[in-house]
């Protein structure tokens, strides 16, 4: 699962380090060398020029010091680098690797995002000691933005509901997830977007897990839920197909293993 090494040490004020290892994004894409899809050495990141307000401390891992850095244009260096999505990486790179670069590209979009006052467009500052931008004018603060987002898996009886979303680009059966609306729990959001999405009322709401998911900020908190009543009745906007998958049934492939929807899935995917 896609998840921040647990020996990994945040940092929140920069160290000085001439061999720095440095994340750098351009949008949701990071430059990698291509035949490795390995950080670019210092010295390539040195060419950059990056100015230094645009490079922000990540932290240490397995010895090393890691910061993040973002860039407006895709510079081109040479052949042997190039810019990557972070979905591309998925079982490509070390899960510890991508977890980080995970969170380096959350704070890269923060700080690319923030540095104008979003109430009266004054440029802002970078407050000493916190993840903090604030309006020098307003006094207006925009910390790291973090989107969350409730996913249930539905049983009844020996059986799961699995849903295709409409937008999604994978087009696999999975668990209803939907972003929570402002002043709701998520246990509020679980009943609305059920209810919306798939016209059941459920109960027995149990927590799973929970998961970073950078695409761009979200925090996936997954739950498992009990059938109450209703019958199937799927919102066509959100909801492409929706249905009940038994032990006898041919289950769907698992979505992508990083994700805690595999982790979910895995979980209650009947043995033969």
């Amino acid at each position: 699962m896609l998840l921040t090494p647990a020996t990994f040490i945040p940092l929140i004020q920069p160290e000085a380090h001439d061999r720095a290892r440095t994340f750098v994004f351009h949008r949701g894409e990071l430059l990698l060398r291509n035949a490795t899809l390995g950080l670019p050495d210092p010295d390539t990141v040195a060419a950059l020029w990056l100015p230094p307000e645009r490079v922000h401390p990540l932290g240490k891992w397995e010895g090393a010091y890691y910061q993040l850095a973002w860039l407006d244009q895709p510079l081109a260096l040479d052949g042997e680098h190039g810019y990557h999505g972070l979905r591309s990486l998925f079982g490509a790179v070390d899960d510890g690797f991508l977890g980080l670069a995970g969170r380096a590209f959350q704070l890269a979009e923060w700080a690319r995002t923030h540095r104008y006052c979003g109430a009266c467009g004054t440029p802002t500052r970078q407050l000493t000691g916190e993840r903090c931008y604030q309006c020098p004018n307003c006094g207006m603060s925009a910390y790291p933005r973090i989107s969350p987002a409730m996913m249930v898996l539905i049983r009844k009886g020996d059986s799961v509901l699995l849903a295709m979303h409409t937008n999604s680009p994978a087009r696999r059966y999975t668990a209803l997830a939907g972003f929570l609306e402002a002043g709701e729990s998520i246990e509020e959001a679980i009943h609305r977007e059920v209810y919306e999405e798939v016209g059941l009322r459920v109960h027995n709401l149990r927590y799973f897990g929970s998961q970073s998911w950078p695409f761009p900020h979200s925090l996936m908190i997954a739950y498992t839920a009990d059938y109450l009543d209703g019958e199937i009745r799927v919102d066509q906007a959100e909801i492409a197909d929706a249905r009940w998958f038994g032990p006898d049934d041919e289950w769907p492939a698992s979505p992508v293993t990083v994700s805690i929807a595999a982790k979910l899935l895995n979980a209650h995917r009947p043995t033969r």
